[in-house]
């Protein structure tokens, strides 16, 4: 791609982020998250007037079908808002960028099970327990569930969940109203601790058949009458930018806070205690070269985000895709570990908002949509191919 190219690019990604009705919501609640944000690391959960918040701005409906009353929008709309949330408060934005990805999930249901779960309007707060740990047995009109779904973050604020259970050998989602699963308290983690990922508990539940897709249909990105590009999009090519984009946010305030204190630092008392100039150095270029990891990151967010928002995404690009997500993660956590083994004994105080930031982005960076093997071999081996190919 030429310069002009990239340049002409970047523009747009920033068009279409600033004209996202998310953007002005978001520094809103990102105030409020911040002022809550140790209360959330208290209680392990995010309060109610955030969730509401973050409801109230149009997140959850952010990728829900137009028929049922959301926006059906675009992945680049989504990555400065959840970015900004997570600046001051990581959990907040981790709750919002899953809450969006559950909706464009949902839209992969049958007709009937959508407009059901958006009977009340687009605003449904949809949680989401991703992994095959359940069963789920066939019955007349649909299936018997039941199953063990731990790290299921935001449960206990929910209307409905997303869960995925094995049929045979096959793994299908399933989506449960909030009155049909029980919670238990199992969230005691280092970072991240506002998301309350507490466990959910299903036991012989019946589920109609109009509430139950395959995984592969979500995988493949067939959606029934899907006609948003947005629901097109195969599921590994974007998954990883709803576990990113809340780590680029953290890493951002991580460097905001950083560069607070060692402005101050820097412009103290002079003479005996004042910093030497080979400090001042140190200092300059850690703030450069993490400023220019966590930029790197954002770039490669955006494209994959453009990428998606394009449609007619190839195998090779799901396989970069993956990649790109993951590979920001990294760049992402180096740059924050760097920011916060600099700036001393004071970024270890329990209240310190960077000893927090720092525990949130690698949390996030464990998690298994962010691991980079298997983004690698899918994106490598599509590389491979191609060439034997040719």
């Amino acid at each position: 791609m030429s310069e002009d190219a990239m340049t002409q690019q970047t523009q747009e990604i920033q068009e279409t982020q600033e004209r996202s009705p998310l953007v002005a919501g978001a520094h809103r609640i990102a105030e409020l998250a911040g002022k809550r944000a140790a209360e959330a690391e208290q209680q392990r959960r995010l309060s109610p007037d955030v969730v509401r918040a973050v409801l109230e701005a149009g997140f959850a409906a952010h990728f829900v079908p137009v028929a049922h009353g959301g926006r059906a929008a675009t992945f680049a709309e989504l990555v400065e808002p959840v970015a900004v949330l997570g600046e001051a408060c990581a959990s907040a934005a981790w709750y919002a960028s899953l809450t969006a990805s559950l909706g464009r999930m949902a839209a992969y249901l049958p007709d009937e099970g959508q407009a059901e779960l958006w009977s009340d309007g687009p605003d449904a707060l949809i949680v989401g327990a991703l992994m095959p740990l359940g069963s789920a047995e066939k019955t007349a009109g649909g299936w018997h569930l039941s199953g063990t779904w731990p790290f299921v973050s935001v449960v206990d604020h929910s209307d409905w969940a997303l869960v995925c259970a094995k049929a045979g050998e096959e793994p299908w989602f399933f989506a449960v109203p909030r009155d049909a699963y029980g919670i238990v308290d199992s969230w005691y983690p280092m970072g991240m601790r506002g998301t309350g990922s507490n466990t959910l508990v299903l036991d012989g539940v019946f589920v109609p058949d109009s509430r139950a897709c395959t995984r592969a249909a979500i995988a493949a990105g067939v959606g029934p009458g899907a006609e948003a590009i947005c629901h097109t999009v195969p599921m590994r090519a974007v998954n990883g930018l709803a576990f990113a984009l809340p780590m680029l946010g953290a890493a951002r305030g991580a460097a905001a806070v950083w560069t607070s204190w060692i402005a101050a630092k820097l412009a103290g008392p002079t003479g005996q205690n004042a910093v030497s100039s080979q400090d001042r150095v140190v200092y300059e270029h850690t703030l450069a070269r993490a400023t220019g990891e966590i930029d790197a990151a954002q770039l490669l967010l955006e494209r994959v985000a453009a990428v998606a928002d394009a449609g007619g995404v190839t195998g090779e690009l799901v396989g970069r895709g993956a990649r790109d997500c993951a590979l920001a993660a990294e760049l992402l956590t180096a740059a924050t570990d760097r920011l916060f083994a600099s700036a001393g004994t004071r970024a270890q105080a329990q209240d310190s908002p960077l000893q927090r930031l720092w525990r949130d982005v690698h949390a996030a960076a464990s998690h298994i949509g962010l691991q980079f093997g298997p983004g690698a071999t899918l994106y490598a081996g599509e590389l491979l191919r191609r060439s034997n190919d040719g």
